[in-house]
This record gives C-alpha cells, sequence and structure tokens, in this order.
C-alpha cells in the first residue's frame, strides 16, 4: 500500500468518524420536528444507495423504485397491524420479498435497455398504487390503502440514554442505514462490483472475459430492490404510516434518482449525501414560501437546475476535480523552472 493511499484512507476514515459522530449528536440537539426530518433523509439515503447499485454501477435506468418503497412500507405495515410483529423481525421478510420482486422483474432488463428500461420501470411505479387499493385496502383504516400499525417505541432498556421515542426511531434508522452502507461498500468494491461496471462500460467485452452478463444484471435488480424496500420498512418506522398515492409513488422515484444524480453516480457516499440534499432542500423550500405552497415545487425544481449547473457530474465528481486539480497544483509547483 503506498503513501498517498494511506493517507487517503485515513482522511476517509476521519470523514466518517466526524459524520458519525454529528449523526449521533443531532436528535440531542433538534426536537421532534427536525429529528423525524433527518430519520426522513437517512431513509431517503439507504433507497438512493440501492438505486446506484442499479443505475450509477450497473448501468439500468430505474425510475420506478418508489413502488419496491412501498412495497417494504407495506409488508411492514401489514406485519405490525395484523399479526402483531415488531419492527425488526419484519425486515428479513421484507428483504426476502423484495429481492424475489427484484429478480423477477429485473429479467426484462435482459431485453431492453436505457430510456425503454426507464419506461418500464415507469409503469411499475404507475401500476403500484393501483395493486395496493385492489389487495392491501383491506388491512387500511376504513377501506383506504392508509395503513397505520402501532408506533415503534423505545424499550425500557433504552431509557438511561435517550430520553423521547422520536430519538429511539432516529438512532435504529441510523443503525441500519450504516449497515446497508458498509455492506453497499464492500459489493462495489468487490467481484461483484467489478462485474457490475464491466456489464455497464461493455457488456460484450465482460462476457468474454467470464462474467455472466444475465446474473449481475438480475442481481442488481434484486440487491436494488432490497435496499428500496428496506427504506420503505424505515419509513413506517419513522412516520407511522403506509400510503401508495399515485403522486407520492412516482414522486418518490423521481427523488431517489435525482438524489443519485446530485450525489454522483458510481460513489458510495454520494448517493447519501444527495438524499440529504433532496430532503432539506425540499424542506426549504416549503419554509422559504410557507405562504404559497403551490410554487414551491418550482422552486425546488430551480435550486435542482442550479446545483447540476454548477456540479453537473454532483457533488462527488465535484470532490473528484477539485482533488484532481488540487494534485495538478501540487505536481506543477514540485517541478523545477525549465524542466521538461
Amino acid at each position: 500500500m503506498g503513501l498517498n493511499t494511506l493517507q487517503r484512507r485515513l482522511v476517509n476514515l476521519a470523514i466518517a468518524i466526524v459524520v458519525v459522530g454529528v449523526l449521533l449528536w443531532v436528535p440531542q440537539y433538534f426536537g421532534s420536528t427536525q429529528t423525524t426530518l433527518w430519520a426522513q433523509a437517512i431513509y431517503y439515503a439507504v433507497a438512493a444507495m440501492g438505486l446506484n447499485l442499479l443505475t450509477g454501477y450497473n448501468g439500468q435506468i430505474s425510475i420506478g423504485h418508489g413502488a419496491f418503497f412501498g412495497v417494504g412500507a407495506y409488508t411492514t405495515a401489514i406485519l405490525m397491524e395484523n399479526s402483531n410483529w415488531q419492527f425488526l423481525p419484519t425486515l428479513p421478510v421484507v428483504v426476502i420479498v423484495a429481492l424475489v420482486l427484484g429478480a423477477a422483474f429485473g429479467f426484462p432488463a435482459l431485453r431492453v435497455k436505457g430510456l425503454y428500461l426507464a419506461l418500464i420501470t415507469l409503469g411499475l411505479a404507475a401500476l403500484f398504487p393501483d395493486l395496493v387499493n385492489r389487495f392491501a385496502s383491506k388491512y387500511g383504516t376504513g377501506g383506504t390503502s392508509l395503513i397505520q400499525p402501532p408506533r415503534v417505541l423505545a424499550p425500557t432498556w433504552a431509557d438511561s440514554f435517550i430520553d423521547f421515542d422520536d430519538q429511539y426511531r432516529y438512532y435504529m434508522a441510523l443503525v441500519i442505514a450504516i449497515a446497508m452502507f458498509l455492506l453497499a461498500a464492500n459489493l462495489v468494491r468487490g467481484r461483484f462490483g467489478r462485474a457490475l461496471v464491466a456489464v455497464r462500460d461493455h457488456e460484450a467485452a465482460a462476457s468474454i472475459l467470464g462474467v455472466n452478463v444475465a446474473r449481475v444484471k438480475v442481481s442488481a435488480f434484486a440487491i436494488s430492490a432490497a435496499y428500496a424496500a428496506v427504506a420503505g420498512a424505515l419509513s413506517v418506522m419513522v412516520e407511522g404510516s403506509a400510503n401508495a398515492g399515485k403522486v407520492e409513488v412516482f414522486q418518490q422515484s423521481i427523488l431517489f434518482l435525482v438524489a443519485v444524480v446530485i450525489g454522483g453516480t458510481a460513489t458510495v457516499a454520494g448517493p447519501a449525501i444527495g438524499a440529504f440534499v433532496v430532503v432539506f432542500a425540499q424542506d426549504f423550500t416549503k419554509d422559504l414560501i410557507d405562504d404559497k405552497p403551490v410554487l414551491s415545487p418550482a422552486l425546488f425544481g430551480i435550486v435542482l437546475i442550479l446545483m447540476m449547473y454548477v456540479l453537473p457530474d454532483g457533488l462527488g465528481g465535484g470532490v473528484r476535480r477539485l482533488a484532481q486539480r488540487r494534485r495538478a497544483m501540487t505536481l506543477s509547483a514540485s517541478v523545477p523552472p525549465g524542466a521538461p
């Protein structure tokens, strides 16, 4: 391991420790409303990390991940409401269901790609609310698709260091998100991650080199769907309900993709950062024109356009370009005048 590599890893470790420290401190400083907003950003980050595995690393565009998000939300909500399950035991079921559905939906991706695949996933997002109204409304409130399971409350053993239930839910979401982040980092840095990039860059060359293209594509869809479903389950824990309106599902799908693009595709931490930017930018625009909420989406869109104009390759790409420029300046300063 070279000195520069060691230094870079130490810097990344130091940044990670600072970020985790700040996230642990957040609920101790903010009230319930802001703590819930930070928790919302956390589960958006989980969904964006999963979509990044599919879109950023594997090159498959999806604008239907709001449906997988809803699958996770309704699976957890129904198990908690009708079967009296606790929240944590629902997560393995959520992951298994999402892996199966994601793999099943990944097979059409073997035939189509690009905008055609995006249109198919858009159809999934449009179809999901109708399926929920047809099959899940019997579990909802008053025959609707809204399901409100019992709230997740802090256990008695946590009373010594957690004062409120919203803090406990925040820390639960944070711990699960960190575990999902570490899993994604290990995936993209291993053999599977190299296979994802190889298939994205050149399918024929990857196949010649022995990569099973079909298995990689289907696996990417399944794992990405599982991440979105876990995020949906976390949303039920944080928000206390599962709901699937057409506008909500489509909006979530778009916001997940926006978070990936803003943070920087094919980066490990970029989509998570992009998710925080999306959530807090939405909240900022709502507060800015509180008297005219109808203008909030337009202002939010303007903010996103300005960000992409300044950082066309996302926050991760902007950091890379800044680091490259800094290395170039350091190298040019170390070369003696007149040297070739």
